[in-house]
């Protein structure tokens, strides 16, 4: 196994600090003194005017878009530069991006007290038991996953409309004796904690800067995701091209996400296997194609519905050239696998290790399933369903119809 040579990097010229509501003097020396000997600092308008008096740095407030930060920063780098963020740097802040952009021996990173720290000290809770999530720029949809009985989230809201907003959304999906926790400007002078029901809002001004904690309580009509694959057909808005529960749940296990992977959903109908290979994990992602535009438009709400809206759709018509789309780990191709060329066009994308399934119920599409199998290997399987219904007076099960499944690992 090489070592690891030892070598002396370059000193940082960018310190990233923490800062809370207490403001300059609760700082470390450190910090405090960075600041004092700064050329330039970059941060908010409220973290600069905590620093006010401190420094004789040029200050600049956050530019509008944030991307435009990294472009104000460049004439400044080897200089003495600061840039502010809140508490934490790398918890929903700069710090990632900051890192990404300048590199690591780039920057001094000074963290504060997160607002997971302030918050977990306030109420007495366990920060290994609770989801931390950001509404900030992002929709309420992203907690549809995380509303679980009995679960915990830190919501860091986007400004002073969000606490309603969040017991409105969480009364309407039967949740509304769930508790709210409302925590402004934590650390500082104007500190405030009160609690709620989600079904009875905030009545009094919320202020700007504030965190909602939320303890679920789930309604016997709430409307919950289960964590397993194979949800309820009719939890997906569609029109007959679905991969149905039980199918589904197989066609996961196959797909096999692991957290961070991109899967391809070719002929994805509904959208309903890109949607659950997200749900497995926030950091999955998945990319729906679909010729269909109604259909492409229904994936969308479906996403937005079942809290993955990042779900990428391309109206497409396949087998086409996919070439920019990010390389996959693994491709499911649901509708058309009997057209020239679909599979080829799956199984070339995969990188080393990538994981093909597809799912076909005609004769021409099991053709082409067993034309693949014989091609490059993998397993071939039948998956038969039967559904109880009526028959006339009397019940009896129904048959759906088989589908025959192809699954491959390219080497």
């Amino acid at each position: 196994m090489p070592s690891l040579a030892s070598f002396s990097a370059p000193s940082p010229w960018l310190t990233v600090i923490g800062l809370g509501e207490d403001g300059f003097e609760a700082l470390s020396r450190q910090a405090q003194r960075a600041i004092n000997e700064a050329e330039f600092i970059m941060g908010g308008t409220r973290h600069l005017g905590l620093i006010e008096g401190h420094s004789a740095a040029v200050f600049q407030p956050w530019p509008s878009p944030y991307a435009q930060a990294m472009r104000a920063l460049e004439p400044y780098r080897g200089k003495r530069v600061v840039v502010l963020a809140s508490g934490d740097p790398f918890c929903f802040g700069a710090g990632t991006q900051l890192m990404a952009h300048f590199g690591r021996d780039a920057l001094m990173v000074l963290p504060g007290r997160s607002c997971l720290t302030l918050a977990c000290s306030r109420l007495g809770w366990s920060a290994q038991d609770i989801s931390l999530v950001s509404l900030c720029g992002r929709p309420l949809s992203r907690l549809v996953p995380l509303i679980q009985p009995g679960g915990r989230l830190l919501v860091l809201s986007a400004d002073e409309t969000t606490p309603a907003r969040l017991a409105a959304f969480l009364t309407e999906r039967g949740c509304g004796q769930s508790v709210l926790h409302l925590l402004e400007a934590l650390d500082g002078p104007g500190e405030r904690i009160c609690s709620s029901y989600a079904c009875g809002g905030f009545r009094e001004p919320v202020a700007r800067l504030n965190m909602v904690a939320v303890e679920i309580v789930a309604g016997p009509d709430a409307s919950i995701l289960p964590l397993t694959s194979g949800l309820p057909d009719d939890f997906f808005e569609h029109d007959g091209q679905l991969t149905k529960r039980e199918i589904r749940a197989v066609t996961l296990s196959a797909l096999a996400p692991h957290p961070g992977q991109i899967l391809w959903d070719l002929g994805a109908g509904s959208g309903s296997v890109s949607i659950e290979w997200m749900l497995h994990h926030p950091a999955n992602r998945a990319l729906a194609v679909e010729r269909d535009p109604s259909r492409a438009l229904r994936i969308m709400r479906n996403a937005h519905t079942l809290g993955v809206p990042e779900l990428h759709v391309e109206q497409l018509v396949l087998p086409c050239d996919l070439s920019a789309l990010p390389e996959p780990d693994a491709v499911f191709v649901g509708g058309g696998v009997g057209m020239e060329g679909m599979l080829e066009m799956g199984w070339s994308a995969l990188k080393p290790g990538g994981r093909l399934v597809a799912n076909a119920v005609t004769l021409e599409g099991e053709q082409r399933l067993f034309e693949a199998f014989q091609a490059w290997g993998g397993a071939l399987s039948r998956i038969g369903i039967e559904r109880l219904g009526s028959i006339g007076s009397v019940f009896g099960f129904r048959p759906a119809m088989t589908v025959t499944q192809y699954q491959a690992v390219r080497t």
